[in-house]
């Protein structure tokens, strides 16, 4: 169309240049044969209607819209004065259209920051659909379209809440982990082949380990005293504990979780084979065999709960954990040194425990 109007406009612009020596006799005569050639051709077609190019329809609409409505109905023209000025507007309107086009189709894309939000919000609250999480971006003062937030998440293949609202075993411990506790026995032998077995408890939360006794034989009225000692451990320092993992060991007597009941404590059994399911106190175990264990030969049951309280001093005051941001159990980070002058000279002492097995490093006084 481009090509067939430009061809229009200098063949016109030629015909213009070629009336501009014609008297005003001339152009009379040649607009009355013009005319009457389309009386000829009218009167041929037998009323059928003459096919115009998109170009010729430009081309007329350019050169006829400034004229008078009176003056339009008296030319002679092979189509009525209305059909001049539709196509006139048509052709206002397509180059309106064309200017008002945006560069790229569609709605605007939604940054990356509010993507990010809405995944951070589906993968953290598994039970909310693509509605309750646009309401909390409105409470948010983020403004986007609850159909957005749905092609987000269809996007980035996560399914409906219904097909994810059931939560993991993880993500379980996670959320209650300021009222979880977790227990396990773990066994060594001594220097003698004596089997000593072990009862410990960590809280989920803050990591701190309870030593709770060793003894060779895990008696049913053993375990209960541990169980007695634990409850007022808990009480003493006024932790919210409100379940206990443990495995499905035999050495556990049906006392031992009456105990608890009456502290208000609901035992949960991890499933069979299962170790993850109480994961933290097996990590536990596995960091205390590594680091204390199996580099001291335990000569009796009195050299192995003495070489475990140092162990779990360690743990709970020194020792950082992943698990709290490298944090210990009862002592926080210490603020950052900033001075140059102590970056660049830091004084650090080492405290060793039990005969150098553990090293402890803090900053001298």
């Amino acid at each position: 169309m481009l090509l067939r109007l430009a061809y229009l406009g200098v063949t016109n612009a030629l015909a213009l240049l070629r009336l501009l020596p014609m008297s005003d006799r001339d152009k009379d005569a040649e607009i009355l044969a013009l005319r009457h050639q389309i009386m000829v051709l009218e009167r041929q077609l037998h009323g059928d209607r003459i096919r115009f190019t998109p170009a010729d329809r430009a081309w007329l609409a350019a050169l006829l819209h400034s004229l008078p409505r009176p003056v339009l109905r008296h030319l002679r023209l092979p189509v009525r004065p209305e059909t001049v000025l539709r196509w006139h507007r048509d052709l206002i309107a397509r180059r309106h259209a064309r200017r008002s086009r945006p560069r790229r189709p569609g709605r605007p894309p939604t940054i990356r920051s509010i993507r990010r939000l809405v995944l951070r919000l589906a993968r953290e609250n598994s039970s909310w659909g693509y509605r309750r999480i646009h309401g909390e971006l409105l409470v948010l003062g983020v403004k986007v379209a609850a159909s957005t937030v749905w092609e987000i998440l269809k996007d980035a293949g996560v399914d409906p809440a219904p097909e994810r609202g059931s939560s993991t075993w993880s993500a379980f411990l996670r959320s209650q982990a300021q009222a979880l506790i977790a227990a396990d026995f773990f066994e060594t032998v001594t220097l003698t082949g004596a089997r000593l077995y072990v009862l410990a408890v960590i809280e989920h939360a803050s990591r701190r380990i309870r030593v709770l006794g060793v003894t060779a034989q895990p008696t049913a009225s053993w375990v209960a005293q541990a169980a007695r000692n634990l409850v007022m451990d808990i009480e003493d320092t006024s932790s919210q504990v409100k379940y206990l993992i443990r495995d499905r060991d035999g050495k556990y007597p049906a006392l031992f979780d009456t105990i608890l009941a009456d502290a208000g404590i609901e035992t949960v059994l991890s499933g069979v084979r299962v170790p993850r399911m109480n994961s933290i106190m097996e990590r536990w175990i596995q960091a205390c065999r590594h680091e204390m264990l199996d580099r001291t030969l335990i000569f009796n049951q009195a050299h192995l709960l003495h070489a475990l309280r140092e162990y779990e001093h360690h743990h709970n005051d020194h020792r950082p954990h992943p698990g709290i941001a490298n944090a210990r159990p009862r002592q926080p980070l210490p603020d950052p040194i900033t001075e140059p002058a102590a970056l660049a000279q830091p004084r650090i002492r080492r405290h060793d425990r039990l005969g150098g097995v553990l090293h402890e490093y803090e900053n001298a006084a």
